[in-house]
Parts: C-alpha cells; structure tokens; sequence
C-alpha cells in the first residue's frame, strides 16, 4: 500500500554606461549585482536606471528583473508613464525643434525596451490609459524617422493579438474548472472510464503534458508577484494587485482535479482486480510522466493514489505491484524538502539547456512546491531596506526563479494532441471527497470504528440510508 502523506507534507497553495543619476545618500555603498544596477536604491533611482537614453540601454536581465518586482512598489500603468515623461524631459521631445541626430540614437533604444515591456508583461498594457503613453512617446520621435511609427505600430498589432489569445485562453481554462461531481457511484450505462478512452500509458502522459504546457502557457510572470502582493508602507494606502491570479488559481485547480480524476478512477470499478488494474495503469502513467519531465502531473497521480479512499483499499493495491510505484514515490518524497525532487528536476533542467529535440526541453515543476519556494522568498527578505531602499537583490533571485519557469512553459509540446483524450481530462465527473469515501466503502467494507461511523454517516447524508 501507498504511505499516506500527512497535510503538512503536501504543498497547499549591457556593455553601456548607466545613465548618470543624482543618488541618494548610501546608495552607491551596495555591490552592483548588474553593470550599473545597485544592490539596493531608491525606487527613483531604480526607475532612472530603466530608462534609455541616446547612449544606454539597461542590461535584458535589469528589465525583466525591475519589471517584474517593481509592481510591489508603483502600478504599471504608474511606473509606464514615470518612465515616458522621463524619456520626454530628458530628450527634450516637448520642444519644438528636436535634436535629429540625438533622437535617431535614441529612438531605436526607446522601441526595443517598450517591445521587451509589451511582450513579457502584456497584461501591463490592459488599460487604454496606457497605449495612450506609448502613442504619444513614440509619436514625438516620429518625425525624425517614420519608420519609428511603423514599428510602432507593429509593436500595437502583437500586443493586441497577444492580449486576445490570453483573454480566449483564460475564458476556456475557467470553464474547464467547474465538471460534474459524483455523490454516489452512477449506473454503469452513463460511466466511461478512462481506461477505455485511453488504455496506453505513454500516450497519457503526453495528453497530460499537452494540458499541463496549455494552462502554463496562459499564467503571466506577474502573476508570481502578484500572488503575495502586500501594501508597501512607503506606496499609496491602497495594495497594488490582489486578483489578477487568475490564471495560477486555475493550474493549481487543474492540478486539484488531476488528484481527484486519478482517485475517481480508481473507487469507480466494482471488483478488486479492475481496481488493480487501473492502479497499475497510472503507476506506468505517472513514471512516463517523470521520464518525459512532467512533474507536476506525476505529482498529481501520486497524490491521488496516496489519498486515504485509495490507499485504505488494502485487498486491492494486495493484488498491485507496487516496486514501481514505490520508485516513483520515493522520487517525490517530501523528506529534505523534496530534495530527490530537486535533484531530478535540475536533471531535467539540464536536459533542457542541452536538448537536441524538443521532446527534451520539456520541464513543467510540480508547480505547487515552486509557489511555496517564491512565497518562502518573498516571506524572508524584505522589500525594503532600514534605509527605504528596494531590496534589489532579493528580487533578482525572485527574477531568476520565475524566468527559469517563463523559459519552460514556453516550450512548444512536440506531441501530437488527441482531443478526444483531452476532453475526457478535462470534462470527465469526478467524486467529491465524501463520494470517494462512500465508493470506497462500498468496494471494501470499512474496519474499524471509525471508518464504520464515517460510513454510516455519509449513507445517511448522502444516500438517506441508515
């Protein structure tokens, strides 16, 4: 039989100079951590440091770094147009006679940082308020150059399709997340079983993938940030963002129903050895999974065979072999701060840097344990110094850990989708937790006293039997 796990062991939810700048006193003490960017600074000089000029451009990693954690601190639609109208006052593109020569070094610097902007943090740009700053920098550049507003408006066209595709795929996530749940075990005429939708284990685990890759795809960077947004006592008295996780709340929800799914198949069948069988089947699925780099489905199947309706079935998982799933456990184990996950993960990491095929890049975390190492992150450093300043360096380890991330999900699934697999996943009924209870129940009658009273009392609530 499966150990148990216990709730405590499961995870519930630039070679260019700087620009020069006025700093403020002990601001230059800290060790620069990029070409030019403190260990920590004011948020003005920070803002500063974003900004381009004819003759710099910050470092790609200071932009996704300040981008991502300056949400903390100032609104992006805030911060967009802080760094317009210093775009504007330090190029002087209020006055009337531009410099031509300047702007034309300028204008090129100006469009790659807003293209970098709008494609990694396109939900930044939602608001009409803020394409209104990017048309009216830009338009001020313009007249030294029309191909700036052509690009201009190229840069417009991939964002609003982007924005659409996100919009589109986020409606559909949503709807996935509300299936039917079973109370009881329904006839036998109305049930499918997933086995007979998909009886190879290999050609599961990739259907898998494909869903795990599709809702990835969908959850922004910001997200990571936004999950743990608190009020920053030197910011306005209102907290940033609070609700825009949509997205991560429906992957750890897929994740929930996976766990649910896999038990649901498990309690469904009435004799022993189909139990068996099924148990077995996701044994292989769950080890294709982790040979493919599928953590987080494998984490799921685990779990549902490891929750109490499932391995409470003793003459069943009698009739198992269990040395693989036993290997599989071990790989998951919660011991060391899952540190054999760890280690099988920075494997697949590697694998990925160095794959030859798409087939090995693939790498999706068990998500829920990389949420808890971001909010442990963001929970033990603050985001302020004594002194005021941004903790800078803190949120260049939090860059570094969601960009690793944002590298993975991008990967394009090499599999071929089945939808009649897919759909199955995703729209299949599953028992609420007491249903599982009550199904279990019934395939092996309960043994002690407190399974009887459990029993007894789910067939009165839920059946109207005593």
């Amino acid at each position: 039989m499966p150990r148990t796990l216990s709730a405590s062991d499961m995870v519930t939810p630039g070679s260019l100079s700087p620009p020069p700048t006025e700093s403020t006193e002990g601001e230059q003490a800290g060790q620069t951590l990029l070409d030019g960017a403190p260990s920590s600074a004011s948020l003005d000089t920070l803002i500063q440091h974003l900004v381009p000029t004819a003759d710099y451009y910050p470092e790609k990693a200071y932009i996704f770094t300040f981008l991502l954690s300056s949400r903390l601190f100032i609104e992006p639609r805030e911060l967009l147009a802080r760094v317009c109208h210093l775009c504007i006052e330090q190029q002087q593109l209020d006055k009337p006679v531009l410099d031509k020569a300047q702007i034309r070094k300028f204008g090129p610097k100006l469009l790659q940082l807003l293209a970098e902007w709008t494609e990694t943090f396109p939900r930044d740009f939602e608001e009409e308020s803020t394409i209104r700053h990017l048309t009216d920098v830009v338009g001020r550049i313009a007249p030294c150059d029309e191909a700036y507003r052509n690009r201009m408006h190229q840069l417009l066209q991939a964002l609003h399709q982007k924005l659409a595709s996100l919009g589109q795929g986020t409606q559909g996530l949503l709807g996935a997340d509300k299936p039917i749940s079973y109370k009881t075990k329904p006839p036998a005429s109305i049930h499918r079983e997933l086995l007979g939708v998909c009886s190879d284990p290999y050609t599961l685990a990739q259907q898998l993938t494909h869903v795990e890759l599709e809702r990835l795809r969908h959850i922004g960077p910001e997200e990571f940030v936004q999950a743990f947004v608190n009020k920053d006592p030197l910011a306005s008295t209102k907290p940033c963002f609070s609700d825009k996780t949509n997205n991560v709340e429906a992957y750890v929800k897929w994740f929930n129903r996976l766990c649910y799914l896999v038990a649901t198949e498990i309690c469904m069948p009435a004799k022993k050895k189909q139990r068996a069988q099924v148990i077995e089947f996701f044994i292989d699925v769950a080890r294709e999974c982790f040979n493919i780099g599928n953590f987080n489905s494998l984490m799921a199947i685990i779990s549902g065979m490891n929750m109490s309706p499932v391995s409470r079935l003793k003459k069943t998982w009698a009739k198992v072999k269990t040395a693989k799933f036993f290997i599989l456990e071990h790989q998951m184990d919660p011991t060391g701060n899952f540190c054999n996950y760890r280690t099988a993960l920075r494997g697949a990491a590697h694998r990925s840097l160095t794959a030859h095929s798409s087939r090995e890049k693939i790498v999706i975390p068990f998500f829920s344990l990389l949420i808890k190492d971001i909010y442990f992150l963001n929970e033990g450093c603050a985001n302020r110094l004594p002194n005021g300043h941004v903790n800078f360096e803190k949120f260049l380890e939090l860059a570094k850990q969601v960009g690793e991330f944002i590298t993975w999900k991008q990967v394009d699934c090499p599999f071929e989708q089945d939808s009649s697999i897919t759909h199955y996943l995703y729209t299949a009924p599953i028992f609420s937790e007491d249903g599982l209870y009550l199904a279990s129940y019934e395939s092996e009658s309960p043994e002690n006293q407190t399974e009887k009273e459990r029993w007894k009392s789910l067939r009165s609530s839920i059946l109207g039997k005593t």
